[in-house]
């Protein structure tokens, strides 16, 4: 298992950048949240199969149609921050902070 924090740049804010991410993550069967910063970004943490998590990170790199992704910047990350997930939820949208 590998689990990844992640901050993504650019327009991703006011595109459907957070929803995209989620339905993503989901398909791919991947724990973790996203939520919108305060400050235009977009955080995330995945976890899931090696594999599949870079495969996620390189969807995030392009986002859905109307972002513009500048940069994806991903850290290794304990299980412990999958504790803000939603309870029964294996991935939740939260909200800005």
């Amino acid at each position: 298992m590998t689990t990844v924090h992640v901050s993504i740049r650019g327009r991703v804010q006011g595109v459907g950048y957070r929803a995209w991410t989620a339905d993503e993550a989901r398909r791919r069967g991947l724990a973790g949240w996203v939520r919108n910063r305060r400050d235009g970004s977009v955080e995330a943490v995945f976890s899931g199969a090696g594999d599949v998590v870079a495969d996620m990170l390189a969807a995030c790199r392009r986002g859905p149609s109307l972002a513009r992704v500048e940069a994806v910047e991903a850290s290794p990350a304990g299980d412990d921050v999958l504790d803000l997930r939603a309870a029964g939820e294996p991935f939740s949208l939260l909200p800005t902070l």
